[in-house]
């Protein structure tokens, strides 16, 4: 087959070897971040009692947070496409640390909301360029080097309700400021990633070749309709996934409460256990992918979670509660980093578009679903929200449609 490059410096991606450095330490960077973004929906149980908010207001906030990211994360990623920012990962950073200030102070809705608006866009500026570093990283081993930046920002989300628990909880909302320390910290440990970055990107500035001798990557037998189609059912699949799991990392907690009794702190522990069994399947999906292909990842990851989630309503005891909740965030876990380089390799050289995208549209998704599902948890009850989520997995079924493009 006649090879083509879309992209020139996709050469130098892939004959590099794999900098398992920087890519460790944009795992930790994510660990960081996402870590102070979890907070926000740790702090919901604390919010709702001292402010004394409806879930109708705390699905707002999720909102806030998650369109606040959404709406300017493919901007920054179609835009460092064209214009790589090696200091852009503490540049994010920065707005992250004035929104955690804000929330441990704010003493009214209004406030909330900016500050968390603060968080998100922080979160925009951090997740394109940093998956565009994690790709240049990875040596061509993308889904290794996907899974392993995955890994960090699950485990990040999985620790903040647990130092909520700790933390927060016990002594009140004040006490979020001592995680302002920890993010001048993160600040501190992201400049020199940008400082590598800036070095890479002036190696890979390669003189134009009409026929270059080592392309990397194959020009796909399909149409621009095909490809379209294949991104927006990947969307439909990130869809299912991000709402399934939105569901339980903002509504967890208050499900746990409403039915088993379990108090705020318990319930928080329980959120970090669930969350860290999603930080755990993150890394499984990227380097079997790599080995596999990616259609079949996404095949398990999807669709194999819709026999628990539609037997998790039915169960009345904690302790299989938990059991099945570690299972289903394990197996829904591993899709995302295989969605994301499947649509990447559909779409070469344009790594943080295509991030900014799906990472956009996954903050999004979360973020409408947050405000939908605290209304109908208003209407009908906590219970009636996991009834009507446990049956959107079965939208993996659409993954059949998808070309398979393993070379």
């Amino acid at each position: 087959m006649k090879t083509t490059i879309k992209d020139e410096n996709e050469i130098q991606y892939n004959t590099q070897r794999t900098n398992y450095f920087v890519l460790w330490a944009l795992c930790i960077s994510h660990l960081f971040n996402d870590t102070f973004q979890s907070l926000i929906a740790a702090s919901y149980p604390l919010l709702k009692h001292s402010l004394l908010l409806s879930f109708t207001q705390i699905g707002l906030i999720a909102t806030t947070f998650q369109l606040a990211s959404s709406i300017f994360q493919p901007i920054v990623g179609w835009y460092t496409d064209r214009h790589p920012q090696p200091y852009a990962l503490p540049v994010g950073m920065t707005s992250t640390l004035v929104g955690i200030l804000l929330l441990s102070q704010a003493w009214n809705f209004p406030l909330i909301l900016i500050s968390v608006a603060l968080i998100g866009f922080g979160s925009a500026v951090f997740h394109p360029e940093s998956s565009r570093i994690a790709y240049i990283a990875s040596g061509g081993r993308f889904g290794l080097a996907q899974s392993l930046f995955q890994v960090g920002g699950n485990t990040g989300s999985s620790l903040g309700p647990l130092l909520a628990a700790i933390l927060i909880a016990p002594y009140g909302q004040k006490n979020i400021i001592w995680f302002g320390i920890v993010v001048f910290c993160a600040i501190l440990f992201m400049v020199p990633i940008g400082h590598w970055y800036s070095q890479r990107l002036e190696q890979i500035k390669l003189p134009k070749k009409k026929e270059p001798q080592q392309p990397a990557t194959e020009q796909l037998s399909l149409s621009k309709y095909n490809i379209i189609f294949s991104i927006v059912i990947l969307l439909l699949l990130v869809f299912s996934k991000n709402v399934y799991t939105i569901s339980l990392t903002n509504f967890y907690t208050f499900y746990l409460i409403e039915k088993f009794g379990v108090s705020v702190q318990h319930s928080q522990i329980y959120l970090f256990i669930f969350l860290f069994a999603v930080a755990a399947g993150t890394i499984i999906g990227g380097p079997i992918g790599d080995k596999i292909g990616r259609k079949y990842v996404i095949w398990v990851s999807i669709l194999g979670a819709a026999p628990f989630t539609l037997l998790l309503p039915y169960v009345d005891s904690l302790w299989w509660t938990s059991v099945l909740t570690i299972i289903i965030g394990a197996i829904m876990a591993s899709s995302f980093p295989a969605i994301l380089i499947y649509a990447q390799e559909l779409v070469p050289g344009r790594v943080g578009t295509v991030a900014g995208l799906f990472f956009g549209f996954s903050f999004g998704v979360g973020g409408i679903a947050s405000a939908f599902l605290g209304g109908l948890a208003d209407h009908g009850g906590i219970e009636l929200v996991y009834d009507i989520c446990s049956f959107i997995p079965l939208l993996g079924l659409i993954t059949c449609f998808l070309p398979n493009i393993r070379k």
